[in-house]
């Protein structure tokens, strides 16, 4: 027998343990069964996980069991991501705090800060593992991966050195997001901007008037723009130049004439600083102007500043306004001006356009054979979707996907930084070649076992390139690179065809099936691995993409390791509450792509919920008992001995084996998981369960209990797991491993559902009444209930009846009468009166009926008004036409009926 409390604090890592020395993780690559794939978003390799990583743990199980137990071969691919700009911040954070080392790259040097990183790398490794086993993942942990195992690197070089030869890398000088305080570059897609009110000022530049944020940028400013519609400037020529005074004296200035300028905003004219601003470095490449640098990579102001150089920003802004208010160039200041400031999203420094020489992969360039002829990298990334290779779920994150990749800029793919795969690329230090028009020294691609250190042709040694990928290159190749066979990766014979051809995993698994992790990378990760996979394999990673939204407080902020009173760790919960439970708070109730509140009340409720399921069993278990029944025999449910309640909750299991069924299909997990959960405790626990008290069926009992079970497994998997081992039939394997159930185990009486449900909804009057007048929950009252459709199925229940009712008396006729002094709640087809002589408010009553009367006035009208309408009678399927006057009709006899009340009580 079951103990009488569940302890999931008890049970839950044996249940994982067992699970996991089964073999029920491992798929089989030899199986001719259908694949179901997904490749798990990679953790970064930090320190331990969060909430963000808690719900994509539980829907991305709830995939992979479900495909697991429909008899699909599932493979759930686990892994951590090395996370380079983030990893190598964090250990230079903690031996500068722990150790005292101001600079630990000086001091340290490349190679032993690299050893220091993966050793911290790996102790947080062995917490997140130990993590994902906790959120009850059923991953195959013998094919996991890490971004920076030898064999992704070796599919990273691979990529590289192709995209090099395609011409698809170049190496070029373009302006990048420069982080001073990371000193590293960042992709746009890693900045996140945020609000910053800011003194707005207005200045003389000759004949013209200009408004910025930023005077410390203006000292190379030498072009002027205006928009050439713009009736203000229509006197002035395109590449007309004058002379003015500027903050460092004269200078000559040219007009430049350019659509690129908003007249609305300013003055409508602005001077160009080329190196600090992406707009105005593609306005001067499009003109072919000068750029000249301001502020160096440590953020302070080059020479060109004169008397400000070598000061900060903030330092020296103040200063510049005073100066140029000293030569009467200041016009005006708005002091309140609020303006985005552009932020790294891993370290939060400012950014500071830069001009610099890095890697970048033409987005552009049509070389891709894609569908018989060639497309650029953009036109990849935008077909897949259109074409609806890719299905993004909720489809609406298709129009953001468009926005940015209509957008897209060529990609900066090179760090500043030691922690990372390290560009493939060697510099000849004797050898030249012309590229671009300049000699430049020899670049040399090598991938190999052996450290590559002389060219062969003459001899001397080479360097490689000291920048780093960004890891979103590496990332990019994840759903792939996991499926090469790490053995064949070694053998440096074989190209990348090569490795993918004869890779089983990879040419078993891939496509994966779905891509389930948040909207807030969609750009970040799911767009650039759309973009890699399809250069690398031509195959698409994914054929769908599920987002899931953020979780957020009670009152809807964003939860915060700063604020721990709101911020809910996934470790601290789990041993408290389950982590069943608090799978069930993550996924009911958060549709996709839509944000979530998340409380420990909502947490602490679906563990009443799994108590509930917990106490059911027993219940279910000791009526066996009772009956001589061994809960783990084959079942025979005979017809002759089934009650209507019996007949009645095995029609409802088929048609919620239907519904489970086709909501985990499609994706409707929080919609399945309401189900579910009303099933469970409203219909089996709180009907079912009682009506079958006094003539309990365990042949059925067991049969729900084995089906629910069966359902619930992939939303709560540890309790049922636990059950499971009391009431699987004889010979059956772990719940796991078992078969998902079909919607003919059992014959469908929706007559008998129909009938149950009369009397459910009899019951519930009875009670409601008694609720809402305040009759004590003891007393024993009087009922009368008047029918035509009914009286057949209600006196074959009036047991049931009067002990769930709590009645005295009960009366069951095909007549109407009317009932003085009597409460009642008119149903289709039944009347149901509780007289009230003694018992109640008559007062209160006649008020509810009064609203009850104006609330079926107002739906009415409602519906007459939609009736009379001849576009809607026109329009509309005549079922839908149909089932309105069948409302119509229904509460007009329901209005006449409580009108008829009202005229007793009066």
């Amino acid at each position: 027998m079951l103990p009488k409390a569940y302890d999931p604090k008890a049970v839950e890592d044996g249940i994982y343990a067992m699970w996991e020395q089964s073999g029920a993780f491992k798929a089989d690559t030899a199986s001719k069964k259908e694949p179901f794939t997904i490749s798990m978003p990679p953790p970064n390799a930090t320190g331990q996980l969060h909430l963000g990583h808690a719900v994509m743990l539980a829907l991305e199980d709830i995939f992979i069991r479900f495909a697991r137990m429909q008899g699909k071969e599932a493979l759930w691919v686990p892994g951590t991501d090395h996370a380079a700009i983030a990893t190598e911040s964090v250990v230079i954070k903690k031996i500068q705090q722990e150790e005292k080392i101001p600079d630990p790259r000086a001091k340290l040097g490349r190679e032993e800060l690299i050893r220091r990183i993966a050793d911290f790398v790996g102790k947080s490794q062995d917490t997140i593992r130990s993590q994902i086993r906790k959120m009850g993942a059923s991953c195959d942990w013998s094919r996991e991966r890490y971004t920076f195992d030898p064999a992704l690197n070796r599919c990273v070089n691979e990529v590289f050195v192709k995209m090099y030869k395609d011409g698809l890398i170049y190496r070029g000088h373009r302006i990048v997001n420069w982080d001073p305080k990371m000193q590293t570059t960042v992709a746009d897609d890693e900045i996140e901007y945020v609000e910053e009110t800011v003194p707005f000022y207005t200045f003389q530049y000759g004949p013209f008037q200009i408004s910025t944020a930023r005077p410390e940028t203006k000292f190379g400013d030498k072009y002027v723009v205006v928009h050439p519609d713009d009736k203000r400037y229509k006197q002035y020529k395109d590449g007309e130049q004058f002379e003015c005074e500027w903050i460092g004296g004269k200078i000559k200035a040219t007009i430049i004439k350019d659509k690129v300028i908003d007249m609305e905003f300013g003055t409508g004219c602005m001077t160009i600083t080329p190196w600090h601003d992406p707009v105005d470095f593609d306005l001067a490449e499009r003109h072919k102007l000068d750029k000249e640098q301001i502020i160096d990579f440590e953020g302070k102001l080059l020479p060109i500043a004169g008397e400000f150089a070598g000061m900060s920003i903030e330092e020296a802004r103040p200063k510049i306004v005073e100066k140029l208010k000293e030569k009467g160039l200041f016009v005006k200041i708005e002091e309140n001006y609020v303006h985005r400031v552009a932020v790294s999203y891993r370290g939060k420094g400012k950014i500071e356009p830069q001009i610099k020489e890095q890697w970048f992969i033409d987005v552009n360039k049509p070389v891709v054979p894609w569908k018989k002829k060639n497309m650029s990298l953009k036109e990849v990334m935008q077909d897949v979707i259109r074409s609806k290779e890719i299905e993004i779920i909720p489809d609406r994150f298709e129009k953001v996907y468009f926005h940015w990749i209509d957008n897209l800029r060529d990609w900066c793919i090179s760090r500043q930084i030691w922690w990372g795969h390290r560009v493939p690329v060697y510099y000849c230090k004797k050898c030249t070649e012309i590229v671009n028009g300049k000699e430049v020294p020899m670049r040399l691609l090598y991938i190999g076992s052996e450290p590559f250190e002389v060219h062969e042709a003459c001899g001397s040694p080479v360097t490689q390139d000291p920048d780093t990928l960004d890891t979103w290159f590496s990332s990019g190749l994840w759903t792939w690179s996991t499926l090469i066979d790490p053995a064949l990766t070694e053998d440096y014979s074989l190209d990348l065809p090569d490795l993918l051809k004869k890779s089983p995993d990879y040419q078993k698994f891939h496509p994966t099936t779905v891509m389930e992790t948040g909207y807030d990378i969609l750009f970040f990760w799911v767009a650039r691995m759309i973009l890699m996979t399809t250069y690398a394999t031509g195959q698409i990673p994914f054929k769908k993409v599920y987002l899931h939204g953020l979780i957020r407080t009670r009152d809807g902020a964003k939860m915060s390791k700063s604020h721990p009173e709101t911020c809910i760790d996934p470790l601290e919960i789990i041993p408290k509450y389950g982590a069943d439970a608090l799978r069930l708070s993550m996924i009911v109730g958060q549709s996709p792509g839509n944000d979530s509140r998340l409380f420990e009340e909502k947490i602490g409720g679906y563990r009443n919920f799994v108590n509930k399921l917990w106490n059911a069993s027993r219940f279910v278990l000791i009526q066996c008992e009772e009956a001589g029944l061994q809960p783990n025999e084959k079942l025979k449910i005979e017809n002759e001995k089934l009650s209507l309640a019996d007949k009645a909750l095995l029609s409802a299991l088929q048609d919620l084996i239907t519904d489970v069924t086709e909501g985990l299909e499609t994706y409707r997990l929080s919609e399945v998981g309401e189900r579910l959960y009303s099933f469970v405790w409203d219909y089996f626990c709180d009907w079912y369960l009682e009506l079958s008290k006094g003539e309990a069926n365990p042949q059925v009992l067991i049969h729900a209990l084995r089906t629910m079970l069966q359902l619930l497994h992939p939303y709560c998997p540890f309790v049922t797991e636990e059950l499971w081992k009391s009431v699987a039939p004889r010979g059956a394997t772990l719940l796991i491993k078992g078969v998902w159930p079909q919607a003919d185990d059992s014959p469908k009486n929706q007559g008998a559902f129909d009938q149950l449900q009369v009397v459910i909804d009899v019951i519930t009057a009875l009670r409601s009444i008694r609720a809402e007048q305040g009759v004590d929950q003891g007393k024993k009252i009087e009922a009368i209930i008047h029918t035509k459709e009914h009286v057949k199925v209600l006196e074959s229940q009036r047991g049931h009846i009067e002990r769930m009712g709590r009645l005295e008396k009960l009366t069951i006729d095909a007549k109407s009468a009317k009932h003085k002094n009597a409460a009642s709640v008119f149903l289709k087809g039944v009347e149901v009166h509780i007289p009230l002589e003694g018992m109640i408010d008559m007062k209160a009553e006649k008020q509810k009926l009064t609203k009850e009367q104006e609330n079926l006035r107002g739906f009415l009208a409602g519906v007459e008004k939609k009736l009379s309408n001849e576009q809607f009678i026109a329009n509309a399927a005549a079922e839908v036409v149909a089932k309105e006057k069948q409302k119509l009709a229904d509460a007009q006899e329901k209005l006449r009926k409580v009108e008829e009340r009202l005229k007793l009580l009066s």
